[in-house]
């Protein structure tokens, strides 16, 4: 199973399961399609939003069980 940590880049998420998007879009990142915000890192993009990074990946790596269960 693959698991997403605070380090992973948003780009790489998006590639392992497009499905992720909904939790970007959820917390304000409607910038998906850009190079500069594809390369940050998971935590970096729940800094500048003011989100929790612990919950975000909470749901993404919920979704990603699921997904491959």
């Amino acid at each position: 199973m693959i698991q997403v940590t605070k380090d992973s880049i948003i780009g790489d998420i998006l590639q392992i399961d497009g499905q992720t998007a909904h939790f970007f879009l959820e917390i304000g990142m409607h910038c998906l399609g850009c190079p500069a915000s594809r390369g940050e890192t998971l935590e970096q993009a729940c800094l500048v939003h003011g989100v929790d990074a612990d919950e975000m990946l909470r749901k993404i790596n919920t979704h990603l069980e699921k997904s491959t269960a």
